[in-house]
């Protein structure tokens, strides 16, 4: 199995992935950004406020921030662990590549990675029957 390794052909997903973790690192890094500054908070219980709702706004806040984190340390950690783990041709990079990809997908980029990641050498050089 280990004989037909697919070389090059798994070096441009796992750069893909890569790039996907920085991503959600930016995207996560931003949203945290904009949390503590006190304007945004301000400007975003105003406009909760604005759209009729004047209870428990500070709890929206609290729950949707929660969630947003939660989903960007997520997609964080299955790009990370999609990137360590094609590099070394496991399988359960290969799995994490498969979910990673199947997110992504959702957009339409991570179509031609997923095509990749099912063919029947790519999943047998990882491990995967």
């Amino acid at each position: 199995m280990r004989n037909s390794l697919p070389g090059n052909r798994l070096q441009w997903p796992t750069w893909f992935f890569a790039a996907g973790a920085v991503f959600w690192l930016i995207l996560l890094t931003q949203f945290a950004a904009e949390l503590s500054a006190p304007v945004w908070r301000a400007q975003f219980l105003q406009s909760l406020a604005s759209s009729g709702l004047t209870r428990d706004a500070g709890r929206i806040l609290v729950v949707g921030s929660v969630f947003i984190v939660f989903f960007e340390v997520c997609a964080i950690a299955v790009n990370a662990a999609a990137y360590y783990g094609l590099r070394r041709f496991r399988a359960w990079g290969w799995a994490a590549a498969t979910v990673a990809a199947a997110g992504w997908s959702l957009v339409l980029i991570g179509i031609p990675v997923l095509a990749v990641l099912l063919r029947r050498q790519t999943r047998e050089a990882c491990g995967v029957p």
